[in-house]
């Protein structure tokens, strides 16, 4: 009898964990039905703070001058920052849009994360560049200061030099009407 009872908490202690998982995931599925949770909403510390004051590197092409810390401080108008690198996938799909954007005017100005800088302007010599201006980040520590986890990320700069919205992941056709269209309109 007394192997019996650690045998009965053997099994106690899976099935306990096992319930406690069944519980977080309908909780989850009740945060997807009533919209109280996102799974895709990561949220960043920086939104409503002012742009990180550590420096970008270089990679400024012929046609693309650099990217100082200046320009986000106080810019004349809405910026958005990308932080991208040729070697990411999502980055060739939101391309076609930072295009779009481009063409229409909005200034966007583009950092190269974690990428060597021949490769970076490849990647632009090849699908085009939207950028205004470019600024490196070879060694990842310009996205650490941002709270970069992956690219694509991109960031709305206001006019005060605040930061007002983050996106994590591909800028989309969806992403630019239901979310960025309206939030440059609101800080122009």
């Amino acid at each position: 009898m007394s192997r019996a009872l650690p045998r009965r908490a053997m099994l106690a202690i899976p099935l306990g964990l096992t319930a406690a998982a069944g519980v977080g995931f309908w909780a989850m599925l009740r945060g997807l039905r009533d919209g109280s949770y996102d799974p895709t909403g990561v949220p960043s510390a920086l939104v409503g703070k002012p742009v990180p004051a550590m420096p970008f590197g270089t990679l400024a092409t012929v046609d693309t001058p650099p990217l100082p810390l200046e320009a986000l401080r106080a810019p004349e108008r809405p910026v958005l920052v990308n932080f991208w690198a040729s070697w990411c996938v999502p980055c060739t799909i939101e391309h076609p849009q930072l295009m779009q954007l481009a063409r229409e005017g909005v200034p966007l100005y583009g950092v190269s994360y974690k990428d060597k800088p021949d490769d970076a302007q490849g990647f632009l010599a090849k699908r085009g560049n939207p950028f205004a201006r470019l600024g490196g980040d070879e060694s990842g520590r310009i996205g650490i200061e941002w709270g970069v986890y992956g690219v694509p990320e991109t960031y709305l700069i206001d006019r005060s030099g605040t930061i007002r919205w983050r996106w994590a992941g591909p800028v989309m056709p969806e992403t630019i009407r239901d979310q960025l269209a309206p939030l440059l309109r609101r800080y122009a």
